[in-house]
């Protein structure tokens, strides 16, 4: 048996059943449809409105935040101002520097002339010495002896000598023993000679006057006459004093004319550690005619005076060689000048008032300036300061254009 549906809803129905023939006839009647049309048509406005309320919202902000990121951007920077130099040819003295020794204008081996125990040195290493200075003590003893025996035996031949040279007048011994006696004592009186010699050498002498080296023999020693056994130091003469120095093959082809050329007018002056120059000024002295192969050099030497003896054997300078002159060539401030992974090059300013990057040769230094042998023109404007800042294509305000150097 089926289930009754609910009072509640049989109630609707028959209300609904009842109320829809009046719903019809309300929805049909033209007020009704009048004011339908009326609601449609506001919310139709309304929906427009809504719509360019949101557009005009959405464009104020994204206004506003343009605006804001327009605020944000970086300015375009003004023009850098900086200064320029006008190239143009001149011409100076070729330079080059290089590094360099002193060596003693001479340098004398003293050896031992006699052997024995060294016992004492009799001289301070590094020192200056004269000639005829003791420098090594060898033990004399056993030198004096060997005197003391020379010295007996040419008394005795002498004597010896004499006696038969009264016996041969008298014919009581022959000739030849009278010459073997006289032979006997020239010998003895030889060795006699060596003997004191010999004992003189025992204190070895400065055989020139000099800087003394270290001693490559300490007391206890035993000294030899052999070659390898009686090197007991070297003497160095430091005025004048000698300044040795190469040339690679590159900076030989810089040279003007392409080598050195010894009858030209070449000086040489020295750089000290401490940036200063030397008061003296070299001449060269020595030019080697070949490369040297194991250091790839020409070797070259210069004679400097040393009276105050402030260069020393051994030390290393700056040799600054001048010889010549490099024609047509530009002078610019080192400042002026970078350097990159792409070589060597300057800023120039263009017909339009841009920098442009300008590849250079350069050469040696010269003061505070770069010799640079290729890449400019005469009149090119070059930038010698505010480097750093400047980009490719920037604009610039020049200050007062200053003349390029005069002719040296």
């Amino acid at each position: 048996m089926s289930a009754k549906p609910p009072r509640i809803k049989v109630w609707l129905s028959h209300k609904l059943e009842c109320l829809a023939p009046k719903l019809q006839v309300l929805t049909s009647h033209p007020l009704y449809q009048k004011a339908q049309l009326a609601w449609q048509v506001q919310w139709q406005q309304h929906r427009r409105r809504t719509v360019i309320s949101g557009a005009v919202l959405l464009l104020v902000i994204v206004a506003w935040n343009g605006w804001s990121f327009w605020q944000k951007l970086p300015k375009a920077p003004p023009p850098l101002p900086v200064t320029l130099l006008v190239a143009e040819p001149t011409s100076v003295p070729y330079v080059i520097e290089v590094m360099a020794q002193a060596e003693g204008a001479n340098e004398t081996e003293v050896r031992a002339r006699v052997g024995g125990i060294l016992v004492k040195r009799l001289y301070e290493e590094g020192q200056k010495v004269s000639a005829g200075q003791p420098l090594f003590q060898i033990d004399p003893e056993p030198f004096r002896i060997k005197l003391e025996e020379a010295q007996a035996k040419a008394t005795q031949t002498a004597r010896e000598a004499t006696r038969l040279k009264k016996l041969y007048a008298q014919q009581a011994v022959s000739r030849k023993e009278m010459d073997d006696a006289i032979s006997a004592n020239d010998i003895a009186q030889a060795n006699l000679k060596e003997a004191q010699l010999n004992l003189q050498w025992t204190t070895v002498t400065a055989p020139v006057s000099g800087v003394a080296g270290r001693a490559n023999r300490s007391e206890g020693n035993l000294i030899s006459t052999a070659a390898d056994g009686s090197l007991l130091t070297t003497l160095h003469q430091v005025n004048p004093i000698w300044i040795r120095f190469g040339l690679s093959d590159n900076e030989t082809a810089s040279l003007p004319g392409g080598r050195l050329d010894p009858n030209a007018d070449t000086t040489v002056q020295l750089v000290m550690d401490d940036g200063s120059l030397y008061s003296e000024i070299g001449k060269i002295n020595f030019q080697s005619t070949f490369i040297d192969p194991k250091l790839g050099t020409q070797q070259l030497r210069a004679t400097f005076a040393n009276p105050d003896e402030k260069l020393l054997p051994g030390q290393f300078l700056r040799a600054r060689i001048s010889t010549g002159k490099l024609e047509n060539i530009y002078l610019i401030p080192q400042a002026a000048v970078i350097q990159s992974e792409k070589g060597f090059m300057v800023w120039v300013i263009g017909e339009d008032g841009k920098v442009i990057p300008t590849p250079i040769k350069p050469g040696a230094w010269s003061g505070k300036d770069w010799i640079i042998l290729g890449g400019l023109q005469p009149g090119m404007k070059v930038v010698v300061d505010n480097i750093i800042k400047i980009r490719p294509g920037a604009t610039v305000v020049a200050a007062p254009v200053n003349a390029a150097p005069a002719a040296k």
